[in-house]
């Protein structure tokens, strides 16, 4: 398609007025059907080829490989905070020192967290730009995406009209008879139709593909979003439990003394956070699956598109 008629196809209210529009009398209806019925919307449909591909690259390129990276490491240091190190030690480990060693072991332990707890915000903010960005592209390419399907749908509401225009303009012709040449004309006519037929079921077939395409795209753009929502809500409940629970112990145990109490509501909430981690996981691994899914469902729209071309 020349770049002329790309520019055109965005311009939806003069795209459709011209769709809209009939023949002039003075055109033949034969060379017209015959028109329509080879090639009638393959300029939108070679557009949506285009953009079909676009789609599908950019559902690929999209991944979560690094929060899920981020979510299970931080999973692993507060699965490993050994919280024995803190029980209280007799006078021969006090004596030698022992009990400080280990309160630094847990000190040093909780700093492991603590970092890893920051490179999982760090990967969750990447993840929000980049989706923020790439679903700016996407929003964009799924709106000629469907101006592009509409035009089709013109185009197929239009050639019905003609068809059954001809079939009753024949049924008229076949009435009044004729000689061999308005015979063969009729017949002429008649598989025009037939091909018309064929031509409008193609088209329907396409657009009815496209349709189903970017709804899925549509969709999974909300996944993408509740995604994002609950690892936003991990960083603010769970992980920020953790560190209101545990951070006066580690603190504690910089000094030498713990109190029961802070020791047992940190391992709570240790136990929440890797609840909640574990969860995203699983979420990150279904989300990617879904992607994985829509991209084959995106592809399989070649076949119609290409079959309408």
């Amino acid at each position: 398609m020349e770049d002329d008629d790309r520019t055109a196809s965005l311009m939806t209210p003069a795209r459709l007025a011209q769709l809209q529009e009939r023949p002039k009398q003075a055109a033949s209806p034969a060379a017209w059907l015959d028109q329509l019925a080879t090639d009638a919307g393959s300029g939108h449909v070679r557009r949506l080829l285009d953009l079909r591909k676009t789609l599908e690259a950019q559902v690929r390129e999209r991944g979560y490989a690094g929060v899920r990276q981020a979510l299970e490491a931080l999973e692993v240091q507060v699965s490993q905070l050994d919280f024995s190190l803190l029980e209280r030690k007799g006078w021969l480990a006090r004596a030698t020192g022992k009990g400080k060693q280990e309160a630094a072991g847990f000190v040093a332990q909780a700093g492991r967290i603590q970092r890893a707890g920051e490179d999982l915000q760090d990967e969750a903010k990447a993840l929000a730009k980049r989706l923020q960005a790439q679903a700016g592209a996407g929003d964009r390419v799924l709106l000629e995406f469907d101006v592009e399907t509409k035009a089709i749908e013109k185009i197929v509401e239009q050639g019905a009209r003609w068809l059954q225009d001809m079939r009753n303009q024949l049924k008229v012709r076949e009435a009044a008879g004729g000689d061999a040449a308005a015979l063969k004309a009729m017949q002429e006519d008649s598989a025009r139709c037939e091909l018309l037929v064929g031509r409008l079921k193609v088209l329907r077939g396409a657009t009815s593909a496209a349709h189903q395409a970017a709804e899925r795209c549509r969709a999974a753009g909300d996944d993408r979003a509740a995604l994002l929502e609950r690892l936003q809500q991990l960083l603010q409940d769970e992980c920020t439990a953790w560190q209101q629970a545990a951070g006066p112990i580690t603190e504690a145990a910089r000094a030498g003394g713990v109190a029961g109490a802070d020791v047992e509501a940190a391992q709570r909430a240790g136990v929440d956070l890797q609840s909640a981690l574990r969860q995203a996981v699983e979420d990150c691994d279904q989300l990617a699956s879904c992607e994985e899914a829509l991209a084959g469902e995106i592809a399989a729209v070649q076949e119609p598109l290409q079959a309408a071309a």
